[in-house]
């Protein structure tokens, strides 16, 4: 094509040129989506190695989440949880980690709370009765003032078997917010014995009831 029949007819050079701009672009989009899908399965790779047998136990669980515990959402994709600090009964620093080798029920309450305060009994009776060297039940206060009323009260209704666990900061609840794992309390998360978070219950459940033994003990696999 001479440079007059170029200016005679513009649109038959642009339209190969677009053409090659879409295909470009095209391969681009492609390309991302494949490092997109890469990546994600890379991190679903980790997730797995990090916590054996753990799709199994979730799978086993999902049907027994009914009655007393039907509020309980099974997690789909078990992951390790974030570190969660909080102190014990004297002070001291404690790790959830410290726990690792144990199924965990992790317990997040206050004294402010009412329906915390409700399950509360329920909880010293599942620690009562599957409490072991392979269970704990964690039950984490997060009062930020007047810490003295937490052990006050569980003394006052007569809790024998919990041990006692606070953060007097209340970040162990912003760090399981931000990991999409609290909206409010109480907030329970069953964690295997490698630290992946199985599954999470919002509200309160009467957690020595048939069905909760059931799921606890699926769980522990």
């Amino acid at each position: 094509m001479t440079q007059n029949e170029r200016r005679q007819n513009p649109g038959r050079n642009f339209t190969p040129r677009l053409l090659i701009a879409a295909g470009f672009v095209a391969a681009a989009v492609a390309a991302f989506v494949l490092y997109a899908m890469k990546a994600q399965d890379g991190k679903d790779v980790a997730a797995n190695a990090a916590c054996p047998g753990a799709r199994e136990r979730a799978a086993a669980m999902r049907p027994l989440a009914h009655g007393e515990v039907a509020a309980f959402s099974v997690a789909d994709e078990p992951r390790p949880l974030p570190e969660l600090k909080f102190a014990d009964a004297d002070g001291a620093q404690t790790r959830l980690a410290d726990f690792k080798g144990r199924t965990v029920l992790l317990n997040l309450w206050a004294t402010w709370c009412v329906p915390c305060r409700q399950e509360m009994p329920a909880l010293d009776r599942l620690e009562s009765a599957l409490g072991a060297p392979e269970f704990a039940v964690v039950a984490v206060n997060i009062d930020t003032a007047r810490l003295d009323r937490p052990k006050a009260f569980l003394k006052e209704i007569g809790v024998k078997n919990l041990g006692f666990y606070a953060d007097g900061t209340a970040d162990i609840f912003q760090t399981l917010k931000g990991a999409g794992e609290a909206l409010g309390l109480p907030t329970t998360v069953l964690v295997d014995k490698n630290g992946c978070e199985l599954g999470v219950m919002a509200g309160p459940a009467q957690w020595d009831s048939p069905d909760a033994l059931a799921l606890v003990a699926a769980a522990r696999g």
